[in-house]
């Protein structure tokens, strides 16, 4: 049997990308990001499912995926090229529920591990375990609805992993296998997800489509990427009427000609009493005899063979070079995005840090309560309630310049998609509590530094520590309303005693003033933070596609 020419390091080159490739992250709500997370997935799929996989054993069967819109007749297909039923029909749409893969039985050891499809857990029902086979049936919709339990326990539940249902018949040649997948416009996500997974692991698509259907959207988006890929495709135009079939084969002929498929290989099933949904599920020998002897000699015929793995390997390889810098363009978008929400809510918060210095320097904080209790000194007012009202006064001052930098944001912002997934949302009364909190505990530590003052002196017991701390708070936030207070300290203190504690009263408020600004800017970019949006990704996903380049 024919093989392909690997080189380690060919492979090397490609499991270093395919890590960059896993690493990748959209999770911005930008445009293209939801496209860029398809590509990535199905990048990885193409990757961990079929590239390496092939590479690493290129003397594998051939996976022939049989894909199509609902209802296109993919599972009588295959029942008809084994020769008999070995996936269901169904009534219920979606139709393929739970992938089913035939293989011959000497080739079943290729399927059973986690060679490709690693995350679909196996199935195995042999041939003779007719039970086992008619609770699938019933799982793919074909039976009594009693026995869907056993059917969910067999094929894995809405939150099961995948399944993935694996028969062996001896009709089909050695080297060959056939997938039938889930409907590719599958109502349910899941399913369609599921399908393109699966075409990804393929050396050959097939694609069915009908003699009603064959003009459609759905068929042409996955014959458009079987193109760009350069895979090993062929198609099949199912149930076509007599009456048409020359018309019909014609115009679709021209269809794939004009979309430069025009060498693709096509077959014709008429329509038959077997192809409706009340038939047997299998189509006579002579329907089918085209498709199975090229499949057969594709599997058999060590030139062939090679022919179909090597181009749809080299096609996926090459479709890389286009791709790889999509997904780099998406992360380099990303990053930009990031870098700019961030900027703009540094910038609002260091503005409402310098609005606050200037604020607390021209004395604004010694106004209302603040004041009167300011000028009740001593003889109306203890000094416990001027700390008390000054505190409050500075948390006012705080709660105004935060509401106001969340302000600058939602203006400079409003319009970026990125700002509601990547920052958190205003939040007025919990930043008017934390910011209390603060400054509440801005006050201890200005009553501790004051008493230590006070206790180097030697006359430190006629010294009322809380009439010092009430002092040198008014005079840090009083501005030109409290120049006394700096001269009373003095009194109290020695000039250079009370210098010493302004100085770390003043930088204890400055600390402080930046502290909690920079706390509430931090809590906005929390989840811009843990997203880990950088450049990295960019870069190392371009350095891995020149890798691979030079290898190829």
């Amino acid at each position: 049997m024919a093989t392909l020419d690997v080189r380690p390091r060919l492979l090397d080159a490609l499991s270093a990308l395919r890590d960059r490739v896993d690493a990748a992250r959209f999770p911005l709500p930008l445009p293209g990001a939801a496209r860029a997370r398809r590509n990535r997935a199905e990048l990885l799929a193409q990757l961990d499912d079929y590239l390496v996989p092939r590479l690493c054993a290129p003397e594998a069967p051939l996976l022939a995926v049989v894909g199509g819109s609902t209802g296109a007749g993919k599972s009588t297909l295959v029942n008809s090229l084994v020769g008999r039923r070995v996936t269901e029909a169904g009534v219920l749409r979606p139709t393929t529920r739970t992938p089913v893969l035939v293989c011959h039985p000497d080739d079943h050891h290729w399927f059973a591990g986690p060679r490709i499809l690693p995350e679909l857990r196996r199935v195995w029902v042999p041939a003779q375990d007719t039970m086992v086979r008619e609770a699938f049936s019933v799982f793919e919709g074909d039976g009594p609805a009693g026995l869907q339990e056993e059917a969910d326990d067999l094929g894995g539940g809405a939150d099961e992993p995948a399944a993935l249902r694996i028969e062996t018949d001896r009709s089909l040649p050695r080297g060959l296998a056939l997938l039938d997948a889930p409907d590719i416009d599958s109502l349910v996500t899941r399913n369609r997800e599921l399908a393109a997974e699966l075409i990804c692991a393929a050396d050959i698509w097939v694609l069915v489509t009908t003699a009603t259907r064959y003009a459609d959207a759905v068929p042409w988006h996955l014959l458009r990427t079987a193109k760009e890929y350069d895979v090993t495709l062929v198609t099949v135009l199912d149930r076509v009427p007599h009456q048409v079939s020359v018309e019909v084969s014609r115009q679709y002929g021209a269809l794939l000609e004009a979309a430069g498929l025009g060498d693709v290989p096509r077959f014709t099933i008429p329509e038959l009493p077997e192809s409706a949904g009340g038939g047997s599920g299998l189509l006579p020998a002579t329907a089918v005899a085209g498709l199975h002897a090229w499949l057969a000699q594709r599997a058999q015929d060590p030139a062939a063979r090679t022919v179909a793995t090597a181009r749809t390997v080299r096609g996926v390889l090459a479709s890389l070079q286009s791709r790889l810098p999509g997904l780099a363009g998406a992360s380099a978008v990303q990053h930009a995005a990031a870098v700019r929400l961030l900027q703009r809510v540094e910038d609002a918060y260091g503005r409402a840090v310098e609005r606050v210095r200037r604020e607390t320097a021209a004395g604004e904080a010694l106004a209302g309560d603040a004041l009167t209790h300011w000028r009740g000194q001593p003889l109306d007012s203890t000094p416990d309630e001027l700390l008390t009202a000054l505190t409050g006064s500075l948390t006012a001052l705080l709660c105004c310049a935060a509401d106001a930098a969340d302000e600058d944001i939602a203006t400079a912002c409003g319009a970026d998609p990125a700002a509601a997934a990547a920052l958190t949302p205003r939040d007025p009364d919990g930043a008017a509590g934390r910011i209390g909190v603060a400054a509440r505990r801005w006050r201890r530590c200005l009553e501790e530094i004051a008493e230590e003052e006070v206790r180097a002196l030697e006359r430190a017991a006629s010294v009322d520590t809380e009439r010092v701390a009430a002092l040198l708070a008014a005079g840090l936030l009083g501005g030109r309303r409290a120049r006394t207070a700096g001269e009373t300290l003095a009194e109290t203190l020695g000039a250079q005693g009370a210098l010493r504690l302004r100085d770390r009263g003043g930088q204890l408020l400055a600390e402080c003033l930046q502290q909690v600004l920079h706390a509430e800017r931090d809590r906005r970019t929390a989840p811009l933070d843990a997203l880990d949006v950088t450049p990295d990704s960019q870069v190392e996903l371009i350095a891995a596609l020149s890798v691979l380049q030079k290898e190829r």
